[in-house]
């Protein structure tokens, strides 16, 4: 499968929160970063984390992350499409990429200092055995170096 990977330098938290809610499906997922906590896989933009230092959108078409820059915003778009992307610029122009499987920890697994959250759009916990996530490698084709590995939104027969 083909894939995009592009760039976009992002002015203000508006205008992040404008590109999130056009690339954003009714299946996306949001994970957001601030220095002192996470918000934990959400299927609504943690407000209370928003825009946060650092985060990323994903669903079954791409993944858009994006992390402070002074007062603007970098964002990157990792997508098997390349509807949508006005004002991107292209990293490259030859990659191909394939989705592979991911494995969530529970919530009761000590991996983690605090428990890991999965929350729903009406912020209810959510079990991650119910979320299918998956990995999508991007790599250089000629070459064939994944650069990339973004979180996807997987189909329940996948």
């Amino acid at each position: 499968m083909t894939g995009y990977v592009g760039f976009k330098q992002v002015s203000s938290s508006a205008e992040l929160k404008n590109l999130l809610d056009k690339l954003a499906t009714d299946k996306s997922y949001y994970f957001v970063r601030s220095p002192h906590a996470v918000s934990g896989i959400c299927m609504k933009l943690p407000d209370e984390f928003f825009p946060g230092f650092e985060g990323q959108m994903f669903n079954a078409d791409r993944e858009l992350r994006w992390k402070k820059q002074g007062s603007a915003y970098q964002a990157l778009v990792l997508s098997r499409v390349e509807a949508d992307l006005e004002g991107f610029e292209p990293i490259g122009d030859n990659w191909e990429c394939c989705d592979r499987a991911a494995y969530f920890h529970g919530i009761d697994e000590t991996k983690f200092p605090k428990s890991f959250i999965y929350k729903g759009e009406n912020d209810e916990k959510l079990d991650f055995n119910n979320i299918s996530i998956g990995q999508r490698y991007f790599q250089e084709k000629r070459t064939a170096t994944v650069h990339f590995v973004a979180l996807t939104v997987r189909s329940i027969n996948d």
